[in-house]
């Protein structure tokens, strides 16, 4: 079992920044992936990016591309998701992942979610 504890979330105006962290206990050795999803009102939760734990490999939406970066800290077994100038169209619940196969297929676990509010 992994658990998943993010924080981080606010309100920034347009162009701020924000970072995210996703705390995991349980186990996340190998080739394990975390990552983060999104979901604003009225719409399906979306990608945003993930890494590979052994690799440390990343991959980004579109969307997000040149403006977020996911990294991660073997030693505290969290994952932190840079949110550099952000717009309004980011503003959403934004959840931590994980699991050991590739996101697209499926997640395994899920945080309880933190509020990302992008103000214009």
């Amino acid at each position: 079992q992994v658990q998943l504890v993010e924080s981080g979330g606010g309100l920034v105006q347009a162009g701020g920044s924000l970072r995210l962290s996703c705390a995991a206990s349980g186990r996340t050795a190998g080739n394990y992936r975390m990552g983060w999803f999104r979901q604003a009102p009225g719409k399906e939760r979306e990608f945003v990016a993930a890494i590979n734990w052994s690799l440390s490999s990343t991959g980004y939406a579109d969307s997000v591309k040149g403006r977020f970066t996911i990294s991660k800290d073997n030693a505290k077994n969290t994952v932190y998701l840079q949110m550099n100038s952000l717009k309004p169209e980011d503003t959403a619940v934004y959840y931590c992942a994980a699991g050991s196969r590739p996101f697209v297929v499926g997640v395994d676990y899920w945080g309880q979610g933190t509020q990302v509010t992008v103000s214009s």
